[in-house]
């Protein structure tokens, strides 16, 4: 099955010119506001998800330290990273629909 136009009077979609839109400094604000979210935020999650391996490899006894019955340090250091791969992962919806926003702006001309 092919998206081909039934009839020859359906408009077809034209594609943008990319190179102009790249061009643009609505686009590369776009990509700056992108990268000044993404670049942080996946440092901070790597750190934070590495943090677990190289406390239980180093600091064994920190992290089987007993908080509660037998749930140690380490059990909700491991639990802590569901969260915040929740938490990321809402807030990049969030902050994404901006950069839709203004993706399309850009593409239609309007910067």
């Amino acid at each position: 099955m092919h998206n081909k136009p039934t009839s020859d009077s359906e408009p077809v979609p034209s594609q943008p010119d990319w190179q102009e839109l790249a061009s643009r400094p609505a686009f590369r604000d776009l990509l700056s506001a992108k990268a000044r979210f993404i670049v942080p935020a996946l440092i901070f999650f790597m750190v934070f998800y590495l943090a677990l391996p190289i406390l239980v490899g180093y600091w064994p006894d920190m992290m089987k330290k007993k908080i509660w019955g037998e749930v140690n340090v380490a059990y909700l250091f491991a639990l802590s990273q569901f969260f915040m791969a929740w938490i990321m992962a809402f807030l990049y919806v969030k902050v994404a629909a901006g950069w839709d926003k203004a993706a399309a702006a850009v593409i239609h001309g309007q910067e």
